[in-house]
Parts: structure tokens; sequence; C-alpha cells
């Protein structure tokens, strides 16, 4: 059958259009009614920035074609100093809107700006990365989220210009609300117990090591500590709970603790499997500079950058590993009665990490085994070692107790002695646990006294800032979720400094103590919280108050201070006090910048209107149904 000229142009311009519609919709993410959790990294574009630098807004209009599609599971670059940008763009096919995290699930790249554009507008613009402090991340987590909302039936964009001097991977999962948060907290729990296990080998170890003097515990706990807060370094654990702040110290970290893992592994290699220069000559040889050189590269991750340690590192880390392992196999080979047990522990560690490198190939199943595969196989490891030296104490002791019994065979007195003696240690093991459950329940009083302490005042015994940071996120997200008003209250003592500056700082410090003891009278209620804010400046938190009742708490308080007579070198000074009351039906989760900032300018307000009284903020051009409260 002979097709027509009609025919044949009629084909031609279908099959053009079905491939002008595919590579349309090639790059961008479907998000049905069903997902839970997409894997985007298959629909990234993206671009290398010349030297000179691109703004977002060249980006934007950057030809198609300089656009590099990318093919692989996950996105990897490699290392290297090129900046990168990267496109994502999801389509929602739900009825109604959509809240989602686009999670960047690599936490030690150095900066990453997201812009996220809806339309033609940018709807929000994010900054983050491992050297900028941790609570600048829209949302508080050990990786970098962004949330987005997809419209129904509307195309979101996402951009984001990536620095790091690490390896430039960007795996991308896009998840819903709910599912990141199951997720996650199925993460926190087994985070939990990985580095619970890791803590009661630690202290056991420890304790075993102060009564029995081994050093072979005293090795392996410095080992087992430089493990796990190297995970937490790489995992981003390290930098959400131990040291947000320290952005310096958060790039250096996987670089001191990583070369403190070999070293003292090193160390602890060389006693377990008694590795020594006469015995074992060429291997002692090769332990002692491998563990030399890891002290020195662990010393020079406080002076020197990251980007220069990190390949030596690497390299000398695949090292380690493949000599530790090479060390177990002769050892046991030689019939060394520990090294079987530190041959199955190395196994288990390097399982973990081939089974998590398999799974990012894709030759394994993305679940949460695999994806947690090198925890698993350390925490493995780490028990099978502690159950070795458990086991190699218990053989030490069998022998001298059967050396013992031959010399009990021989003479009446030795064996008394020793009968004794083998008492004493009992009474000694039984003191041991006494003193370690003594010690965890020191532990345990101290640190909840330092929490207490961390959270409060030391001036006034109010809440602190960062203790009322974090209140005040909660109770927004709570009134969030329960469609309940919250109000804030922002005081400031007026004319402090002058007060300051005519009676000194200690009278300043009574005074403020006297501000705190009158705003405790009279926020009462459990779920109220008063905080110092700092200097003269304090904050008071009513969650599930209306404006109404938050402005008879502010009026209360401002009176009972200018009614308190305040005793300074016997004369008697009333101090008076400013009050903004902002009271919010918070509409999004994240709502804490706007309400405190609406405050700040109802208190300015009261400052510029004379001070000494209460103003609640109001909207320009809002009719006020409440006029701000004056003194009587």
């Amino acid at each position: 059958m002979v097709l027509s000229v009609r025919q044949l142009l009629a084909a031609v311009w279908v099959l053009f259009g079905w491939l002008v519609v595919s590579y349309a919709w090639a790059g961008t993410v479907d998000w049905q009614v069903h997902n839970q959790r997409l894997n985007v990294a298959e629909h990234v574009y993206y671009v290398q920035e010349p030297p000179a630098g691109l703004s977002f807004a060249e980006v934007r209009q950057l030809p198609e074609q300089t656009w590099t599609e990318n093919t692989a599971d996950t996105v990897s670059l490699g290392y290297g100093s090129d900046v990168y940008w990267f496109r994502l763009s999801v389509v929602s096919r739900t009825p109604t809107i959509v809240p989602t995290f686009l999670e960047i699930a690599y936490a030690v790249l150095d900066d990453v700006q997201a812009y996220v554009v809806q339309g033609q507008s940018v709807a929000g613009q994010y900054t983050m990365g491992d050297k900028k402090p941790f609570y600048d991340r829209p949302i508080n987590h050990r990786n970098f989220v962004i949330p987005l909302e997809l419209w129904p039936g509307e195309t979101t964009t996402v951009y984001l210009r990536v620095d790091t001097t690490s390896s430039m991977q960007v795996p991308l999962t896009l998840w819903s609300e709910d599912a990141f948060y199951t997720s996650d907290q199925s993460v926190n729990i087994f985070e939990g117990v990985y580095y619970g296990i890791f803590l009661v080998m630690i202290l056991y170890n420890l304790f075993v090591y102060m009564a029995m003097g081994e050093r072979s515990f005293l090795y392996y706990v410095c080992y087992i500590t430089a493990m796990p807060l190297f995970m937490a370094s790489l995992r981003g654990t390290g930098f959400q709970y131990l040291w947000p702040e320290a952005t310096w110290w958060n790039d250096q970290a996987i670089i001191v603790f990583l070369n403190l893992t070999m070293c003292f592994g090193a160390v602890f290699t060389v006693r377990f499997l008694s590795i020594r220069a006469t015995s074992t000559p060429v291997m002692y040889r090769v332990s002692l500079p491998l563990t030399v050189l890891s002290g020195l590269m662990a010393l020079a991750g406080l002076v020197l950058p990251y980007s220069g340690l990190i390949v030596p590192t690497i390299i000398m880390a695949f090292v380690y590993c493949v000599l530790m392992l090479v060390f177990g196999c002769i050892r046991w080979y030689q019939k060394h009665p520990a090294a079987r047990f530190y041959t199955v522990a190395w196994v288990f560690w390097l399982s973990g990490g081939v089974i998590l490198g398999l799974s990012k190939f894709t030759l394994l199943p993305r679940n949460f085994f695999t994806e947690n595969a090198t925890q698993i196989g350390s925490a493995l490891g780490v028990i099978l070692l502690s159950i070795a030296l458990a086991d190699r104490l218990n053989k030490e002791k069998r022998a001298a107790f059967l050396a013992q019994q031959r010399l009990l065979r021989e003479e009446r007195k030795v064996r008394l002695a020793q009968e004794k003696s083998l008492h004493v240690q009992q009474e000694a093991n039984a003191q041991l646990e006494a003193r370690v459950q003594e010690r965890t329940r020191d532990l345990e009083k101290l640190n909840a006294q330092l929490l207490e302490l961390s959270a409060t005042d030391g001036l006034t015994s109010l809440k602190n800032r960062a203790h009322f940071d974090t209140a005040f996120q909660s109770a927004v997200v709570h009134g969030f979720r329960f469609e309940e008003p919250v109000s804030l209250l922002v005081l400031d003592i007026d004319h402090f400094k002058k007060f300051n500056d005519t009676y000194g700082h200690l009278v300043g410090d009574d005074c403020l103590k006297m501000v705190a003891s009158t705003i405790r009278q009279h926020v009462t209620r459990p779920q109220d919280l008063a905080a110092r804010y700092g200097g003269e400046e304090f904050v008071i938190l009513l969650p599930n108050t209306p404006e109404e009742g938050a402005l008879r708490v502010a009026e209360r308080i401002r009176a009972e201070v200018e009614n308190t007579g305040f005793r300074v070198s016997g004369e008697t000074v009333h101090l008076t006090v400013s009050i903004g009351v902002c009271t919010m039906l918070p509409t999004e989760a994240d709502a804490t910048k706007e309400l405190f900032r609406l405050a700040d300018e109802a208190l300015y307000e009261a400052k510029g209107d004379g001070r000494n009284r209460v103003v609640p903020w109001r909207a320009s051009g809002q009719p006020v149904d409440n006029p701000p409260l004056t003194p009587a």
C-alpha cells in the first residue's frame, strides 16, 4: 500500500508534535494525589556557572540547549571548585493545594541558594549551607529541606545554586508533608538507637578500663567515640544538635573525626591483634606510619581548609579499611584467638558501606535497611568487638583460674589465699556495677540541671531567648494546626539607658529583676511563657489568648510596674514600661517572624505616643475597636 504525499506529511506532523510534547514534559515531575515520595534526580537539569558568575535573572533567561539533563538516579558531579545551577519543574495533578518538601539529602554542601518560581513570579527564596548557621534554614532539619506549595495544574520550578568544596552531590527527593515527617520520625528513632548503642558501649568499656586497667579498652573507647562523631558530622546530626552555630567547626569536623577514627582504630588493632615488632614486623611497620599520618591529618584539620584535606583523607581511609581487613584475615590464619571476631566485625562495617553504595547505584532497592546499612553495620561491628573484648578478658581470667587450681593442689595456703583474692574480685565487680548505676543516676541528674540552666536567664530567672524561640515556634505551629489565636507582648522599660547611666548597672540589674518579678506575678497559666529577650526587653507569649485578654494582661503588668516604688539611694523611683501587643490567628506554621515584627511595631508606636502605655497592633487604615490603653 503506497501512502500519498498528504498522508505522509500528516504522519510526519503528528510525529513531530509528539516529539515536541515529549521533550516539553521530559524534565517535568508529575505529582499525583497518591504520591508520598519521589526521587526526582532523573528530572533535573544543570548548568555550570562561568567564572564571572550568573545572577538568578540571567539563569532564567538561559536558552534550553545550555542546560544538561541528568540521566542518573542521583545528581553526582564529583569533586571540584565549579559552581552549578540545577533546575527542577513539578506539575501538580491534584485537585487541591498540596504542601510538599524538596529534600537535598547531602548535609555537607557549603552554600545552597534556592529559588521557587510559580508562574512568572518568585514565590520563595532560601539560603542554606553547612557554612551558614543551622537556624537560618527554612526547616530545622539535618538535611536541606525546601518547603513547596503545589497548586492544582500549575508548574512550580525550583532553581538551585550549589557551591561546595566537598563532592558535588545533590540527591533530591520530593516528599508529601505527612510522609516526610513520618519517615523523619522513624529515622530519628533509629538514630537515637544507633547513638544509644555507641554511648552504652563507650560507658561500658570505659568503666571496664577504669576497673581493670587494660589499655585495649581505653583505645577501643577512643575508637568508638570518634566513629559516631564522624557519622554525626557526615549526616548533619552533629550540626543540628551539637554545634548549630559553629559553622567553621562543622566544615572541619568530618576531617578531624574521620582521621581520629583511623588513628585510634589502628592503635586498637595493633593492641587487640597483638601486632608486635618482634612477632609480626611487616604489619607493625605498616600500621605505625598509618597511625602517625592519620593523627597528623586530624591535627591539620584544625588549621587547614577542608578542600585541601578531603581527597587525601578519603584515599587514606580506603587504604586503612583494606589494611585493617587484611590484618584481621592474616591473624585469623595465624590462629590468633581474637582475630575471627575482629575480621567478622570489619565484614559488617564494610558490608554496610557496600550495601549503601549498591543502593545508590540502584543495584539494590532503596529502603530503610539499605539507606541505613552503614549505621547498622557499624553498630553490629561495635557490639561484636565488645563481645570479643569480654571474651578475651574471660579467657584470660579462665586461664588464670586454671593456673590457680594447679597451685591449689600443691599447697593449701596458696589455694586459700587465691580464694580470698577471687572473693575480693567479685566484690570489686559488684562495686563496679553499683558505681556504674550511681554514675548513670548522677549524669541524669546533672543533665536535667544543665537543661534547666541552659533555658533560664541568669539575672531575672525568666526563660532566655533561646528557650523562647523554641517555645514560640511550637506555639505558632499549634495555633496554626488547631486554628487558635496566639498573642505576643513585647515589653520595654522606658528610659532604661538613662536610668542605668544615672544609678549604675548594679541598680539597673535590680530594676530588671523587679520588672521580671512583676511579669511573673501576672503570667500564671501553665502554657504561658515570659522570657527576657535581651537588655531591657521582655517578651510574653500567650497561646490561645484573644486580643482582649492579652490587653488585660499587658495593662495589669504596666500598672503594677508604674505603681511599684523602687528604692534607690534613700529615694523612691517609679519606673514605667511600654508594651506592644499583637494577636494573630496563624495562617502558616512559620509565622513567628511576622508576629514578632507586628508586636515590635506596636511597641515602637507605644514609645512614639509618649511611653507608659499598652498599644495593640492595627493594620494601616483599619478602625481601632480597642483604642490603646493609657494610664488612668
